[in-house]
């Protein structure tokens, strides 16, 4: 079950008179990161962190995934110090180069050229963080992943699709983009935006989540 705010309560989120419900707080307005939680039954709010990302000029692909998830975590967490918050960040890594979003038809259809016929590594940082207990966890986890050699019959349908615009590298392997995929190399959820099972495992070491009643209110 989850609870989203809109960007005027992310605004004045210290006004708010409705705080959040849940000690879970996922950073992200992104609706595949929400699926991926509420999927294994976690119970959490969604309060979107709102940073200005072009502060982080990491070149390194690791460390700049990795401060872009702990800048967005934190954003959230000085609203709500008492509350435990997830922030995460998804790249496209190929040949040295990041793969963000692309901007336009013609950055998206550059970008699934580039990635036709070859591996590429999917880099999401994810960070764990609660203001009031002074914990801040970070880490990054990498996923190969190899595409089909695509025709540009292929591509232009993709894109006429609409799907490649709001998602990393131009594509998103759990909705249509999956007949572009050979092989995966690594975690499944990690390419759709969250590592799950590195996501749990945190929340559970931090007894978050206890397994006991986690299981109960799983059924």
């Amino acid at each position: 079950m989850t609870r989203s705010m809109n960007n005027n309560d992310n605004a004045n989120a210290k006004q708010n008179t409705n705080p959040p419900l849940n000690p879970i707080i996922l950073a992200s307005a992104s609706p595949r990161r929400k699926e991926l939680l509420s999927a294994i039954g976690l119970v959490f709010d969604v309060i979107p962190s709102d940073i200005d990302e072009t502060q982080v000029t990491d070149s390194d692909p690791c460390n700049y995934v990795k401060l872009l998830s702990e800048l967005k975590a934190s954003h959230v967490a000085r609203m709500y110090p008492e509350h435990w918050v997830i922030g995460a960040d998804t790249i496209v890594l190929i040949d040295g180069q990041i793969l963000g979003k692309p901007e336009s038809i013609d950055h998206a259809r550059m970008m699934l050229r580039c990635l036709s016929g070859r591996c590429h590594t999917v880099l999401t940082g994810y960070c764990l963080t609660c203001k009031q207990k002074s914990v801040l966890y970070s880490d990054v986890v990498q996923t190969r992943v190899l595409f089909k050699t695509l025709s540009e019959k292929e591509i232009d349908w993709y894109i006429v699709s609409g799907e490649p615009f709001d998602k990393a590298g131009a594509y998103g392997i759990q909705a249509k983009g999956m007949f572009m995929i050979k092989e995966i190399y690594g975690s499944y959820t990690n390419v759709v935006g969250l590592p799950v099972c590195d996501i749990l495992s945190m929340l559970i070491q931090y007894n978050i989540v206890d397994m006991d009643t986690y299981a109960i209110s799983a059924n």
